[in-house]
């Protein structure tokens, strides 16, 4: 008979939602959170539950993702709904919002649903869909965003392209008031950027890569603020990438403006010098390993200076949560020079690995960095999330178990991810999940997990 309960003994407990941090035990049955934090004795333990030693390990609610390419429909050599929900769930990711840069593109809803059905079917986490901003992405005339929101979208976005004409993103930014879901822009002002394969400074001189400027990104944050004060919408800056653009963003909340942020794990750890080679932040000449294109990401890796500004953020609370921007790619799309790879990184299996020097380095607390992955995306994604990143009793549950000290080896043959294109590859990382529950149904789990039937 399959287990209806389980039961983690011992793990220490973080939940951001109700600033609880405690060693003790974590009782879920029928898909609830039946007990947190409470000591559960052999005689309340329920009838064939499922019991998981927590000893050195985290317990806490299911990572949030406001910010993954799934690829499916139009690209599924790229990832699926199957592929990439199985890397989330390694990765302690259960609730996932996909970008609409599909083919075709998420501006309808019959897209809407096509990926509902098929994240029902074929995923293992939650998938909320994220609809256009502009029909086809294309940026000529807003996509029909009442009868997105009608079909279940959670957000608005051309990701991948910024919405370039300022009176669609007024308008989208105007609606997004009536409709309650945010406006999240891939800020960047092409004629700034084009032609550009990496951060511009010192090392895309030296290994003689056309730069993309900081300005780029902070031109078009710069002009949606203003929108965003003028219309009083809801923005949300996707990936931001510079000190410029956190300045710029403190500025807006200091003024009260209706705007939220996001950074992704490679934006907070590795810089623009990685591209030399060598995967050492502090390499500072060309070598045989130079131009690595799985460093090739937009917005690009930055400098040590950005990197410090966006860790700080992260830690104020300037920058409101972390998304990974998962963005997998076939093999052919990186074995290519650097100015013709495909940009991106896949991220949601390192991802926690990643953050979690941070947390090695005391630049931020384990229960910030776990605010800023659960109730931050949580609270921009507005009220009907409220029951996602809590462990409080009765709510449905998604529960992430990782053990904080574990090191591992990044090798990407072993990703669930179709996309094994990361610059991780080969490093050592110190914190890894060994579990992952969604709706009290574990979705992944490692086989060194201890378990009894009780």
């Amino acid at each position: 008979m399959t287990p209806q309960s389980i039961l983690i003994k011992g793990p220490r407990i973080i939940d951001a939602s109700q600033g609880l941090d405690v060693v003790g035990d974590l009782l879920v049955k029928d898909g609830k959170i039946l007990s947190v934090g409470n000591l559960i004795a052999p005689a309340d333990i329920p009838e064939n539950c499922r019991v998981i030693s927590g000893d050195g390990l985290v317990a806490c609610a299911g990572f949030i993702d406001l910010h993954c390419h799934l690829r499916e429909p139009g690209f599924e050599y790229k990832e699926t709904i199957a592929t990439g929900t199985q890397a989330a769930a390694r990765g302690g990711f259960t609730s996932l919002c996909c970008m609409p840069n599909t083919d075709p593109a998420i501006d309808n809803a019959a897209v809407v649903e096509f990926i509902k059905r098929r994240a029902a079917d074929q995923g293992v986490v939650r998938v909320f869909p994220i609809g256009c901003v502009t029909k086809e992405r294309k940026g000529k005339t807003l996509a029909e965003m009442e009868e997105l929101a009608s079909a279940g979208v959670v957000a608005f976005s051309d990701d991948g392209d910024p919405v370039y004409d300022d009176n669609l993103m007024r308008l989208a930014l105007a609606y997004s008031q009536d409709l309650g879901l945010p406006i999240i822009n891939h800020c960047q002002e092409h004629s700034l950027s084009r032609g550009g394969v990496m951060a511009e400074g010192w090392v895309a001189t030296l290994l003689g890569l056309p730069g993309i400027p900081a300005a780029a990104e902070e031109a078009m944050i710069a002009r949606d603020i203003a929108l965003a004060e003028l219309t009083g919408g809801r923005l949300h800056v996707a990936h931001l990438s510079t000190s410029g653009s956190v300045a710029l963003v403190r500025q807006a909340k200091e003024r009260g403006i209706p705007v939220t942020a996001e950074v992704c794990p490679h934006h907070l750890t590795i810089t623009d010098q990685w591209a030399l080679g060598g995967k050492d932040s502090k390499n500072d000449v060309a070598g045989p390993l130079s131009f690595d294109t799985s460093t090739k990401v937009y917005p690009p890796l930055r400098s040590q200076h950005d990197v410090e500004a966006l860790v700080d953020a992260l830690a104020e609370g300037v920058i409101d949560c972390v998304a990974t921007d998962h963005a997998p790619h076939d093999l052919a799309s990186k074995q290519v020079t650097y100015q013709d790879a495909s940009f991106g990184i896949s991220v949601l299996e390192t991802a926690l690995g990643s953050l979690m020097q941070l947390v090695h380095q005391d630049r931020i607390s384990l229960s910030t960095l776990i605010e800023r992955l659960t109730v931050g995306p949580a609270r921009i994604l507005g009220p009907n999330f409220a029951e996602l990143p809590t462990l409080k009793e009765g709510t449905p549950a998604d529960v992430v178990l990782f053990d904080p000290n574990r090191e591992w080896r990044v090798d990407p043959r072993e990703f669930a991810s179709k996309g094994k294109n990361t610059p991780l590859e080969g490093t050592t990382l110190k914190g890894r999940v060994v579990a992952t529950m969604v709706a009290g149904e574990i979705v992944f789990q490692e086989s060194a997990l201890t378990e009894q039937v009780s």
